[in-house]
């Protein structure tokens, strides 16, 4: 028994050509006093029908999950080993330096040059902060934005404000730009 994998109008791969097609007709075989068809066929424009194995679909891009859902960063310190400041008293946190890890492996992520730490070690250690908790932020930024979408009356015109700057500030993050005009969080 088959059953249909492809349907009319599905951009297909078709292997023995080499080349893309749309499906224009599928072809089932019945055989009577069968429920399925015993065989099923597709018609793809190029002079014979094609069966299944021979054609491959066009494979969808799927969407990235968040990373404000996947992820989670956090600061590790790294052993500073190269600078003869390292043990420098006045460092926060003597002889490391932080490292934003941004995967489970401790690799990949933001690390600062070891002249830039020892320059302004105070400094460093809030960006280190502050890149750590981005995270934390922009889930802040999502739930007040859709807070505001989800009760826009009963939500005070600052608030209105602060879910715009928010919308604002995520779309930059997504390379989106500006928010669209029709957004639910425009003003009333």
């Amino acid at each position: 028994m088959a059953k249909a994998v492809f349907h009319k109008g599905q951009r297909v791969y078709v292997r023995p050509v080499g080349t893309w097609a749309a499906i224009e007709r599928v072809n089932p075989q019945w055989v009577k006093g069968v429920e399925e068809p015993l065989r099923v066929s597709y018609d793809v424009g190029l002079g014979r029908e094609f069966q299944a194995h021979e054609l491959a679909a066009e494979e969808r891009e799927q969407a990235k999950p968040d990373l404000i859902e996947t992820e989670s960063w956090r600061v590790l310190r790294a052993v500073n080993r190269l600078s003869a400041d390292a043990r420098d008293p006045r460092h926060p946190h003597p002889g490391t330096y932080p490292v934003v890890v941004t995967d489970e492996q401790d690799w990949g992520g933001w690390r600062v040059p070891v002249a830039e730490y020892d320059r302004d070690p105070q400094r460093i250690e809030q960006q280190a902060r502050v890149l750590a908790n981005a995270l934390r932020l922009m889930r802040v930024s999502r739930e007040l934005i859709e807070f505001a979408q989800d009760y826009p009356h009963e939500t005070a015109g600052e608030l209105q404000e602060l879910a715009r700057q928010a919308e604002m500030v995520l779309a930059s993050i997504y390379h989106d730009g500006a928010p669209r005009p029709e957004s639910a969080v425009a003003a009333e």
